[in-house]
């Protein structure tokens, strides 16, 4: 799926706890922390959608800015957020996860801490069966919808069931839980979950907005109508709803006084309004920020930030996500790149690191492996295999037997040229139009043509589902390691419907891996297996990564309380406007 990172990109790479710097003069922010509200890392591993997720980034939870700059919280006024696109639906178990724009409105059942630790939000304990298969939650007393009604075990239920119902169609929610068997209401405030098979990632996924706790009776209507209303227990609602290409309006929930235990802001948020417009173009997103129109602007781009840092008028926040970063797939299945040597002269002849340097100024790190560095079991000692080695990749296309060059300097070899096609959608691609550009040159002088090819939705559809592709580009926020067994687990190769693993990449020893992964709560194992994993993924070549994808949000200095998520988006329950 085309990802859109905010500022270009969209995936991990922070230490997972990072202090927050002092705040240079006039609340200027060097860096960007995660929140103490929010340390839930979300997992979305629908790295081959048709349509965007949302560039959402991941990280690492420290103080919010409010309180790096000793200021004391004031309550009022509307905060607006300019981004450069909406969700496909605004419910969270249909679309792509667009958190940024449905977690105002909805609380998870847990989250998830710096440490990786799973610490209650909805539900204040719960008990795991011996053999991992039935989790009994016992929820928070006291918590409401918007809408009047209470929380309670029937809406748990009725929430898991809508995200695997086949009428919904989730776009991604549901494969965070895709081992949820049924739940049973126990009592009022108690209810059982019951697993078809073990899943160690299965409160990570709870913990993500994706299954965000909507009010169980808009749920039994109309799918089509939760695209533009949801109804939840969060700290906004929204009475106008989600109006695609134009945004969404926010207000604040007095009543709402049950944010997860870490939250610095315990009680309803500090501002009156959250209102998100969608401002598709970068230079008139920033435009609205500088000039005043807006208070916050989402994605800047790489090559404005270091100007917007050095202005003390305005703060510039940003964080990395975890998950799979902003990638290349090889077609492993079919065409030329199913031979492993051209995929790793690829991988290895191209110079990833200085494309990445030039295009975005350090903003958006360049990736090294399979998962990025802040994602949990990140295996470091495979970033070797990364490298650029222009003479060893050039020592491999000529055992690959592309040998001979014609007029135009692409290799060829029995008269036919080493061409590949890169598909994507140009609709949603339009911001990485000089990265594909800056690989095709790479390419060349590689001697490998690259043809970009700007499809329809409806065509790109039907080649990804036919296997008629060479690369396609992709990426998948996820908290938990188990995004490599979403991303490069056979049963996830795109066939009768788009799925993730668009390299088409099929090991039984890396499913056996994954699988073994999931099932076991044994942190030591786990690291062993996802290592092993990591390293033969990298033996494959089964994957180009690019750069880790980064959420870079400007705002004016009297934004304050700023607070990222761990998938990286920034989450306004605790933001407050300085006077």
């Amino acid at each position: 799926m085309p990802s859109h990172p905010e500022t270009a990109t969209s995936a991990t790479a922070l230490p997972r706890t990072a202090p927050r710097p002092p705040a240079a003069p006039g609340g200027r922010s060097r860096t960007t922390v995660r929140s103490r509200r929010f340390r839930s890392r979300l997992g979305l591993a629908a790295a081959l959608a048709v349509l965007p997720a949302t560039a959402a980034c991941a990280g690492s939870a420290t103080t919010p800015s409010g309180a790096a700059d000793g200021g004391k919280p004031v309550d009022g006024g509307t905060l607006t957020l300019a981004v450069p696109y909406g969700p496909t639906c605004l419910d969270p178990h249909q679309g792509q996860a667009d958190a940024l724009f449905s977690r105002a409105a909805l609380d998870s059942l847990v989250w998830q801490d710096d440490s990786g630790t799973i610490q209650p939000w909805l539900a204040k304990s719960w008990t795991i069966s011996d053999d991992q298969k039935t989790y009994t939650f016992v929820l928070r007393e006291g918590v409401t919808f918007s809408d009047g009604t209470a929380f309670d075990a029937a809406a748990v239920k009725a929430n898991l069931d809508h995200v695997v119902a086949p009428a919904t169609k989730s776009a991604g929610a549901a494969q965070l839980i895709e081992n949820y068997r049924s739940a049973r209401v126990v009592d009022p405030k108690t209810v059982e979950v019951t697993l078809a098979a073990p899943a160690s990632s299965f409160l990570t996924g709870l913990a993500s907005p994706s299954l965000g706790i909507e009010s169980p009776a808009t749920l039994a209507g109309d799918p089509k109508a939760l695209c533009s209303k949801i109804v939840g227990t969060g700290p906004f609602t929204s009475a106008e709803g989600f109006t695609p290409q134009q945004g969404i309006t926010y207000q604040r929930r007095a009543d709402y006084a049950w944010a997860p235990d870490g939250a610095v802001n315990r009680g309803a948020a500090h501002l009156d309004r959250l209102t998100v417009r969608i401002v598709p173009d970068n230079a008139s997103r920033q435009g609205a920020l500088t000039s005043g129109q807006a208070d916050a602007a989402a994605a800047i781009a790489p090559v404005n930030v270091a100007k917007l840092k050095a202005d003390p008028k305005f703060s510039v926040h940003s964080a990395v996500s975890p998950g799979v970063p902003w990638s290349l797939n090889p077609n492993t299945e079919k065409g030329p790149l199913t031979d492993v040597r051209l995929r790793k002269a690829l991988r290895n002849g191209i110079d990833w690191h200085l494309i990445v340097q030039k295009l975005y100024f350090g903003v958006s790190p360049a990736a090294t492996g399979a998962l990025s560095p802040s994602t949990p079991q990140y295996a470091a000692s495979v970033a070797g295999q990364y490298g650029y080695d222009a003479a060893a990749a050039g020592k491999l296309l000529a055992d690959a037997g592309w040998t001979a060059r014609d007029a135009e300097g692409y290799r060829t070899k029995d008269g036919k040229r080493l061409s590949l096609d890169f598909l994507y959608i140009g609709e949603y691609f339009g911001q990485y139009t000089a990265l594909a550009t800056q690989i095709q040159a790479a390419a060349k002088d590689l001697g490998i043509e690259i043809r970009n090819q700007n499809l329809d939705t409806g065509t790109y559809v039907k080649r990804v589902l036919a296997g008629d592709y060479d690369l396609l580009n992709s990426s998948a926020n996820n908290s938990s390691p188990d995004a490599l067994r979403l991303v490069f687990g056979s049963a996830h190769v795109p066939t009768a419907k788009i799925d993730n693993n668009a390299a088409r990449y099929r090991d039984d020893q890396v499913d056996a891996q994954l699988a073994e992964a999931l099932a076991t709560t044994d942190v030591q194992r786990q690291k062993a297996l996802y290592t092993a994993v990591q390293q033969k993924i990298g033996d494959d070549a089964a994957i180009l990564p690019v750069f880790n994808n980064t959420y870079v949000l400007g705002t004016s200095a009297r934004v304050r309380g700023v607070v990222f998520e761990q998938q990286s988006f920034p989450n306004f329950a605790d933001t407050w406007l300085a006077p």
